[in-house]
């Protein structure tokens, strides 16, 4: 349950107290407040967002399916990081729909998907 729900719940039993109530409702009104306001991106993700752009831009520009290690060849930028967080940020990709991937020999290599339009 969240906390709204177990403040639902508290309200109902304490309804004949005005100041509970009061408490519960202003406690309500912060969570919903809360849950309002808009959140900037941390600088990990505004870090992603390039490489995730620069990867997207060097799977464009070979046109074929690539292993990490090709793809770090052929995109310099991604040279700093390590095969896990290139794993990690070409599962994002996946998950958006825009790199697909496939296993040769267990080697996973990647690809763009093809976008309809």
């Amino acid at each position: 349950m969240t906390k709204r729900e177990y403040f639902a719940q508290i309200r109902e039993l304490v309804a004949d107290n005005e100041e509970l109530v009061a408490f519960i409702d202003h406690e309500v009104e912060l969570l919903n407040r809360k849950s309002a306001t808009p959140r900037k991106p941390t600088k990990a993700q505004q870090e992603n967002a390039v490489f995730k752009a620069n990867i997207l831009e060097a799977l464009e520009k070979v046109g074929k399916p690539v292993s990490i290690k090709e793809l770090v060849a052929e995109c310099p930028s991604l040279a700093g990081l390590t095969n896990q967080r290139i794993t990690h940020l070409l599962t994002a990709l996946i998950a958006d729909d825009k790199v697909a991937k496939e296993y040769v020999k267990k080697v996973p290599f990647f690809f763009l998907t093809e976008v309809e339009e």
